[in-house]
C-alpha cells in the first residue's frame, strides 16, 4: 500500500492540503490531497455546504482547488465504483502520516479484502496476529481518513451484525456501498442482504 508516513511533528488532523468535490451515483463525494498523496476522503453529505464545513474541520487549512491528474483519476475511479464498475484502490498513493503503526496495519488488512467480500473485526485482528484486538480494530477503522479507498465498509461485527460506520449516513451508507458491491457474508457464498433483518435490509 503506497503511503507517505513521515511524521512531521504536526498535531493529528492539522495538516493543510487541498480538496476536490465530485459527483457520483451516491451523491457528491470529496478527496483531499497533500503533495503527491491522498490523505482524506468524504462520502456524500446532505449538501455541498455541509461537506465543505466537514472538510474544513477534519483538514484545517485545506482549500478547494482544481485537482492534479492523479486525484482526478482517483475521483473518476470512485465514481465508476459507485456505478457498479468495481475498482481496486490499493495502488493509490495514500497519506497516513497521522496514523499509528497499528492503524496503518489495520488499513493494509482492510485493503486486502476483495470487492464483494466482507470480514469481521475479529477476522482482521487475527490477521494481524492480535486475536484479542477486535475492539481496537474497530476504533482504528472509525478513524479511517479515506473511506471507500480503504474499504472499512467491508468489515462487520460478529454474529452477522452490521457494526458501525462513522462516515456520513452511518450504517445506511455502509449497506448501500455493500449492496453495490454485491457483498457476501464472511467466509460464505450467501448474500449479505438476504441474511439481514428486514428492519435494516436496504430497499431495492
Amino acid at each position: 500500500m503506497p503511503a507517505a508516513t513521515t511524521n512531521n511533528g504536526e498535531a493529528p488532523g492539522r495538516e493543510a492540503g487541498a480538496f476536490f468535490l465530485f459527483d457520483t451515483a451516491l451523491g457528491r463525494c470529496a478527496l483531499v490531497w497533500r503533495g503527491a498523496a491522498i490523505g482524506g476522503a468524504s462520502l456524500p453529505e446532505r449538501d455541498g455546504a455541509a461537506m465543505r464545513g466537514s472538510l474544513s474541520r477534519r483538514f484545517p487549512g485545506s482549500d478547494e482547488a482544481e485537482p492534479p491528474p492523479f486525484v482526478r483519476a482517483a475521483a473518476d475511479r470512485v465514481a465508476r465504483h459507485f456505478s457498479g464498475d468495481a475498482q481496486d484502490f490499493s495502488d493509490l498513493p495514500l497519506d497516513f502520516q497521522q496514523a499509528s503503526a497499528f492503524e496503518r496495519a489495520v488499513y493494509a488488512a482492510a485493503l486486502a479484502i476483495p470487492c464483494g467480500e466482507t470480514r469481521t473485526y475479529g477476522d482482521l485482528a487475527r490477521a494481524l496476529g492480535q486475536p484479542q484486538a477486535g475492539q481496537a480494530v474497530g476504533v482504528a477503522l472509525g478513524r479511517n481518513p479515506v473511506p471507500i479507498l480503504v474499504p472499512c465498509h467491508r468489515i462487520l461485527a460478529g454474529g452477522r451484525r452490521p457494526g458501525g460506520f462513522s462516515a456520513p449516513g452511518g450504517v445506511a451508507t455502509k449497506f448501500r456501498i455493500l449492496e453495490i458491491e454485491r457483498a457476501k457474508l464472511p467466509g460464505e457464498g450467501a448474500s449479505l442482504f438476504g441474511e439481514l433483518p428486514l428492519a435494516v435490509r436496504p430497499s431495492r
